[in-house]
């Protein structure tokens, strides 16, 4: 996995999760706690899914196959897919689960001192990773608002930390919050009300994680920015006149495909095209690194079909599309 997928914010929430998952459990058998179950588990479910995430990570550094041509970086964003199931099912509906069950069956919390100083404990521990998951993110994140930067983010990887990371923080409080009145009124339920916020809360992160994931499963074309880079690069004003239409696709993270076809002029030679190809091709790949894969193919302008609207199913011809549209 490259530093761009966020390795060092996965290790350190990995690690952050597995100690405070055994913390939480340890309170949870001390003092009966449903908000502490159901926090331990939701933990030892944010260790499998960095785990996950590390897994992909590795699958996706495989060499391509005759089999799979453009290589496994897509690897990664199945896993990241994999992560937001594992959340909803595994932490938000038993999370729900547990909230339910201690509303209808309320008990009281013995040894308060367990999940408080445990609860403590995990906020610490958790704002420590949310801070390495903020400031690996903003390495890529530039000008971006946050909300921007999850879903345009290619890499899946510290958009899944940042949000799970920020779910198990807002968890911790609402799980201090129930224990706190708990304790404060003498009544159980409350212990249960923020075992049950806490499961509605990882099934909303889980869904939001579910619809970028599933966006970039499906293939995402490049970024504006880098599509004008690559117009750019493509055209010479010489030889290649214009850019007819074009296409790109990430087929993982640090993986762009490019195909255009592009103008050329009616009288050049088979080898001047080629030359031309071939140095658009190197202009591409220095413009925008990541363009793995380049397809030009050479063709003659024409004013008719231009006139026919940027159709993706328009004859050798057409207009290229807005930059937005690619």
């Amino acid at each position: 996995m490259s530093a761009s997928g966020g390795t060092k914010a996965i290790v350190a929430a990995l690690a952050a999760n597995l100690a405070i998952a055994v913390a939480k459990f340890v309170a949870f058998l001390f003092s009966g706690s449903s908000s502490m179950l159901a926090e331990s588990v939701h933990s030892l479910a944010d260790s499998g899914n960095q785990g996950l995430l590390l897994l992909g990570g590795k699958k996706a550094q495989r060499e391509a196959t005759p089999q799979h041509p453009f290589g496994y970086g897509r690897e990664r964003y199945i896993y990241a897919f994999l992560v937001s199931i594992v959340l909803f099912s595994v932490g938000g509906m038993f999370a729900i689960y547990e909230g339910y069950e201690k509303i209808v069956h309320p008990h009281d919390i013995k040894h308060w001192y367990w999940p408080v100083g445990v609860l403590v404990f995990a906020i610490i521990a958790e704002t420590f990773s949310f801070r390495t998951a903020i400031k690996e993110s903003n390495t890529l994140r530039g000008k971006q608002s946050w909300k921007e930067f999850v879903r345009h983010a290619k890499a899946p990887e510290l958009p899944v930390v940042l949000l799970e990371d920020l779910g198990a923080l807002v968890g911790l409080i609402l799980a201090l919050g129930g224990v706190g009145m708990a304790l404060a009124t003498g009544d159980g339920i409350w212990d249960g009300i923020g075992t049950l916020c806490i499961g509605v809360l990882l099934i909303l992160i889980a869904i939001v994680l579910a619809i970028e994931t599933k966006s970039l499963l499906l293939g995402e074309a490049a970024g504006i920015d880098a599509v004008q880079k690559i117009e750019t690069a493509i055209v010479d004003g010489d030889t290649v006149t214009g850019i007819i239409h074009m296409r790109t696709l990430h087929l993982g993270p640090e993986e762009l495909l490019v195909a255009a076809k592009i103008a050329v002029q009616h009288d050049d030679t088979a080898t001047e095209i080629a030359s031309a190809i071939n140095a658009a091709e190197g202009r591409i790949r220095e413009a925008v690194p990541i363009a793995r894969v380049i397809y030009l193919e050479p063709d003659i302008f024409s004013e008719t079909e231009a006139a026919k609207g940027a159709d993706r199913e328009a004859s050798p011809g057409g207009p290229a599309s807005h930059p937005a549209e690619h």
